[in-house]
């Protein structure tokens, strides 16, 4: 890493990013605002508003899974704050040694360091509890909340751009990033937290159109094709990212071998799931149509 990365650890929160595709476009966003006094960070806004925007759309489309919107807000109601806890644990357990000195800093997920692997564990074993309990099909509920989890990634990765970080190594592509300190010193890099926000819109894009087509065709294929394409993803920008979470001291980047582990274990399944026949009537939201008691989840 270069002495100037080095130096935006420490100070990236001031800098003027630029973007010279855009004719050096410059723009110096604040990284927070206050309220009585208090700074509150435009990270945890952009989070809190990609968790809005995820519940309105995936209450709204809640019945083309088979699933009740009240079941669905139940289930967020356990699932945001079981999410941000399992995203903040990741982060602080592969960078323990920044909060051994103070462990109340721990708390203060507003300034950042949340992983979305930590989240979506978190998320997963909430869908497991919440759906077992209620009877409703894993899979089914899988299928609704990676579109609301699509979403948010979509717009939480902006909170990264407000505060200068997730960005990647030093480049001279052509959609690089500059980052101008205040002693006027300037680094060019890959806007990763971009990257991975476009990426994101695209799988959302593809499964709109995928699940308004009819393409669906088991409970489970979207989750699948989800963890799939994110994976994919997230394994080629994790590579260029300069803050990346390592395994030990081994070099190995945690998020990225997940994210490899992920494609081969979804891709794996969605080539077995491709095989088999899936009867529509098989799908929860025609078994539900075709339920005289569809009131309940059996």
């Amino acid at each position: 890493m270069s002495p100037f990365l080095l130096l935006f650890d420490t100070i990236q929160r001031d800098s003027v990013i630029s973007f010279p595709a855009l004719g050096n476009l410059s723009l110096n966003p604040p990284s927070y605002f206050t309220v009585f006094g208090r700074p509150i960070y435009f990270y945890g806004v952009l989070i809190a508003l990609g968790f809005l925007l995820a519940i309105l759309y995936c209450s709204r489309h809640a019945p083309d899974f088979g699933i009740k919107p009240d079941d669905f807000y139940d289930l967020m109601l356990w699932l945001i704050p079981l999410c941000i806890v399992g995203a903040r644990l990741y982060f602080v357990a592969f960078r323990w040694p920044d909060y051994a000195g103070d462990p109340a800093s721990i708390l203060a997920v507003w300034e950042g360091g949340l992983a979305i692997y930590g989240g979506i564990i978190a998320g997963v074993l909430c869908i497991v509890f919440v759906c077992r309990h209620k009877k409703i099909p894993i899979p089914a509920m899988l299928d609704l909340s990676v579109y609301g989890l699509l979403i948010g990634q979509i717009l939480g990765r902006w909170g990264n751009f407000m505060n200068r970080e997730a960005f990647g190594a030093e480049t001279t592509i052509f959609c690089r990033m500059g980052l101008t300190d205040p002693a006027g010193h300037t680094i060019y890099v890959h806007p990763t937290f971009l990257y991975e926000s476009l990426w994101n819109l695209i799988g959302l894009i593809f499964l709109i159109v995928f699940r308004n087509k009819g393409k669906r065709r088991y409970d489970g294929q979207c989750a699948l094709l989800y963890f799939f394409w994110y994976g994919l993803g997230r394994a080629w920008i994790e590579g260029l990212r300069t803050d990346s979470l390592y395994l030990g001291s081994s070099g190995i980047r945690v998020s990225q071998a997940l994210s490899l582990l992920l494609v081969l274990v979804m891709g794996t399944l969605l080539v077995i799931q491709g095989r088999r026949s899936h009867p529509p009537e098989d799908l929860f939201v025609n078994r539900q149509s075709n339920n005289p008691n569809k009131g309940d989840n059996t």
